[in-house]
């Protein structure tokens, strides 16, 4: 199918994916994609500045484009599909949507197209350094050439991996927002490192080398891991002596907590999204 996309939303999600796509130098380039966004014109000058072909016309956006990226925030998301049902025609478009707690069933009945085909994803910000992890889920119009297609989309800008469509809420507490929880650990990371009296510039540099070294080994590891904290601490040595104050003060826990917490909230966002009419008022 004709993969020209066109992203509704101009926000960190959509300018990540533009990012990416740029910088992967993937199949998609730059003039092939197009974006429409409600309001803030520096958004739009932002994409169009990296080639994106930008338009506040959604019924222009359908024409140009095959595949509809949603990817505004998901009390937009209702008033953005009614505005996007007159222009989208399940013989010739796919919705990818971005949105959290949003489901495919409730897509479909927004746009009044119950045939449309719709493929969910959980994306992340990573995607704009092609380092995304990504999660997609099918729509019950949406074919294994649909799935394709999204995967070919999404595994430009990262790692893509397919699950069933209740799975979206825990995807989402976990990689969704994941990229929060590393960036809050590094923040402290660097609050630390400044009472130890190094550099912004040194701080910086080792902290991000840290997690991406770790993430890179967590990834090939055989190890869970519990095993691998086991091989970095030594009896009686300096990790042991920090992980007694983090287990003190509840750091685990607290992070079970948040996640669980973030899945609690898509599951809220979805039943809101249940109890949206229709586009007619239904």
């Amino acid at each position: 199918m004709d993969r020209t996309v066109g992203i509704v939303g101009a926000g960190s999600m959509a300018r990540a994916l533009v990012m990416g796509w740029v910088g992967a130098r993937s199949e998609l380039p730059a003039g092939s994609v197009w974006a429409c966004n409600r309001s803030r014109d520096d958004r739009l000058d932002a994409l169009a500045a990296m080639g994106v072909r930008v338009t506040r016309d959604k019924g222009q956006l359908c024409e140009a484009a095959g595949v509809i990226v949603l990817a505004v925030k998901p009390a937009d998301a209702p008033a953005a599909l009614r505005a996007l049902a007159p222009h989208l025609s399940p013989e010739r478009h796919l919705v990818i949507s971005l949105v959290a707690g949003l489901p495919s069933a409730a897509i479909t009945q927004l746009c009044g197209l119950d045939a449309l085909p719709v493929v969910r994803a959980m994306s992340n910000t990573p995607s704009a350094v092609a380092s995304a992890a990504t999660a997609i889920a099918p729509g019950s119009a949406a074919s294994a050439a649909h799935m394709e297609t999204a995967c070919a989309l999404l595994s430009a800008v990262g790692d893509v991996i397919t699950v069933a469509e209740e799975d979206l809420a825990a995807v989402t507490a976990l990689s969704g927002s994941g990229p929060a929880y590393v960036y809050v650990l590094m923040e402290a990371l660097h609050q630390a490192a400044g009472r130890l009296g190094l550099s912004a510039e040194v701080s910086r540099r080792l902290t991000a080398q840290t997690v991406l070294g770790a993430a890179k080994l967590a990834l090939v590891s055989e190890h869970a891991p519990d095993e691998l904290v086991r091989q970095v601490a030594s009896p009686g040595g300096t990790t042991v002596a920090a992980l007694e104050v983090l287990q003190a003060r509840g750091f685990s826990q607290a992070l079970v907590d948040a996640v669980v917490r973030a899945a609690e909230r898509a599951g809220e966002l979805a039943l809101a999204a249940a109890a949206t009419p229709g586009p007619a008022g239904e």
